[in-house]
């Protein structure tokens, strides 16, 4: 073979890789309880989108996780998404979502004693029981044929770097209970936990090595703490923990934090980025089935 023979076979190669990896429509995904008000109505969302893939999280107009359904439930939720052809792309969990025990949150709220005592105690029991949770969420996990459930990293406290050893080692018992069952556990950036930004993300990181732990990032999330999301905030992250991404409606249609999608999806395709995208609508005007709608129409012009 000449040398542009051998060229042209190696770009010919190439090419099927590169469209590959280029987020298209049938890499979005939308957390079902952000797109309508029971799970039939998700459903026929999804249908007349003609969306491949959900994120599961509330069972839409329930006050109720997925990840929490059990027997006969479970069977018949697993049952609804198959026979309407959808894929699960990430189950959300409030997985330590909590206070850590032992720590003061660096929340604004006042209390009262009697209910800083209530809340203490409540967090205590959460995190009692945080291996039972696990084994909730991975028994989901397999029923919905997801091996990606999101995590948190307890309430925020004044310094995060203070605690973020202790958190990655309560993380990593999780993440080495859950890899022995086939689930990576992807913690979530969000503003109101420990880890909120791109650059907490890089430090948590590196503290779980396990190939069992990931990143769920969702740019909006750091906003609140002052931080660029992107370009800065994307350009630190570890492309290899990255397993999902998320958005939100004020960041596409609602403002005023508007994010240039179109140039983060660019990043994500030539970083090789293989997940979905996921939109949690988030309003909470009472137009969010309204909001969703205007979501989907702003992704579809962004892929196009």
């Amino acid at each position: 073979m000449n040398r542009r023979n051998f060229i042209a076979a190696s770009l010919a190669a190439v090419a099927p890789m590169q469209a590959a990896s280029r987020i298209d429509w049938s890499r979005i995904s939308v957390l079902t309880d952000e797109v309508a008000k029971s799970p039939e109505e998700a459903i026929e969302f999804c249908r007349h989108y003609a969306l491949k893939w959900v994120e599961l999280r509330g069972v839409p107009g329930q006050r109720r996780s997925y990840f929490t359904l059990q027997g006969p439930e479970l069977a018949a939720a697993v049952k609804s998404f198959k026979d309407a052809g959808l894929k699960v792309s990430f189950l959300n969990t409030g997985m330590l979502k909590f206070d850590l025990p032992g720590t003061v949150p660096a929340r604004r709220r006042i209390e009262t004693e009697e209910q800083k005592a209530a809340r203490t105690a409540a967090a205590q029991a959460l995190f009692d029981r945080r291996m039972e949770t696990l084994r909730q969420a991975i028994t989901a996990a397999h029923a919905f044929d997801v091996d990606i459930v999101r995590v948190f990293t307890f309430s925020r406290v004044a310094e995060p770097e203070a605690v973020m050893q202790r958190i990655a080692e309560i993380l990593g018992e999780l993440v080495e209970a859950a890899g022995k069952e086939g689930v990576k556990l992807l913690v979530e950036n969000e503003a109101s936990c420990n880890v909120g930004t791109s650059a907490e993300l890089v430090s948590i990181c590196g503290l779980v090595k396990s190939r069992h732990f990931g990143i769920n990032w969702d740019p909006v999330n750091e906003l609140p703490l002052k931080a660029v999301p992107y370009p800065d905030g994307f350009k630190k992250l570890p492309m290899d923990r990255l397993l999902n991404v998320q958005m939100k409606a004020r960041a596409l249609v609602v403002g005023p934090d508007f994010l240039d999608w179109k140039g983060i999806f660019g990043a994500l395709n030539s970083a090789g980025y293989g997940g979905q995208v996921g939109l949690e609508t988030h309003v909470f005007d009472g137009t969010l089935i309204e909001k969703a709608h205007m979501c989907l129409a702003k992704i579809r012009e962004i892929v196009a």
